[in-house]
């Protein structure tokens, strides 16, 4: 049986649509036929419950405090994948030390279910939990749009996942710009500076569009690619989740917790 996909989704700064892209990339995925498990690893500022409308009953702060397991939380979203809630507004969770962090991760490695992708919705920034969750990820995205601070924290952040983590290829998904021109101009600016100043590689993801239907459809409370299947935004998901789909799983488990990815295909 092969190794279940890895997938940390990350951003620089908040704002730039990183647990939109997390959620959209899941229901792109799920429609696909691919088992996916979403994790939200916002640990203190959870909001994939949010923007689902699901009311988990109990999420990973239960499981931390050892109130109920991990498979006790597991929630079904529309569109058929399943979701691992988060708290919000529970300064304790965005707190936790990397000694919990690799808690969760080794629970994660007790779910008997066989999920083909996994998608770990990072908190925005360069908090522990990311360099954590990252690390432990076969690949890494970075989702940044065009505004110059965007930009330059997504660069902060390579630079420190690779520091800290090892982390030396990442995945650049361009969001809420105008055209695969400026999408692409903006990563090879990136790229650009990362050559010279790190040595790692960036990979172009793609690009999705800016869009109106994306604020419209978390008013729904739904994702776009739900809401609105047509739209400009909803078709660059499904593009997004078609290149994921192409990027190898490694045989072997990655990152630096292997067992997490090992235990995870049973």
């Amino acid at each position: 049986m092969s190794t279940v996909k890895v997938v940390a989704v990350a951003s620089g700064k908040g704002g730039v649509g990183k647990t939109n892209v997390s959620v959209n990339l899941a229901w792109q995925l799920a429609r696909a036929g691919k088992k996916v498990l979403l994790l939200d690893a916002d640990l203190g500022l959870a909001n994939v419950d949010i923007l689902l409308n699901l009311k988990p009953k109990r999420n990973l702060s239960d499981v931390i405090d050892g109130n109920c397991s991990l498979k006790d939380i597991l929630l079904e979203a529309p569109g058929g994948f399943t979701v691992i809630p988060a708290a919000s507004g529970k300064k304790s969770m965005a707190d936790m030390a990397n000694t919990q962090h690799a808690g969760i991760v080794m629970a994660l490695s007790e779910l008997d279910q066989d999920f083909d992708v996994m998608i770990v919705d990072t908190a925005a920034g360069i908090s522990d939990s990311v360099v954590t969750f990252s690390r432990a990820s076969h690949h890494v995205t970075v989702v940044c749009s065009d505004e110059p601070t965007s930009m330059a924290d997504a660069y902060a952040l390579i630079k420190v996942l690779n520091k800290d983590a090892g982390i030396t290829r990442f995945q650049v998904l361009r969001n809420r710009v105008n055209s695969e021109t400026q999408a692409r101009a903006g990563f090879n600016r990136l790229a650009e500076t990362a050559s010279r100043f790190l040595n790692i590689q960036l990979n172009y993801a793609g690009y999705i569009p800016d869009d109106a239907c994306v604020s419209k459809a978390v008013g729904k409370q739904q994702c776009v690619s739900q809401a609105f299947p047509s739209s400009p935004a909803a078709k660059g998901f499904k593009r997004f989740a078609d290149t994921v789909t192409a990027w190898p799983t490694p045989a072997q488990p990655g990152g630096h917790v292997e067992f997490f990815v090992d235990r995870m295909s049973g």
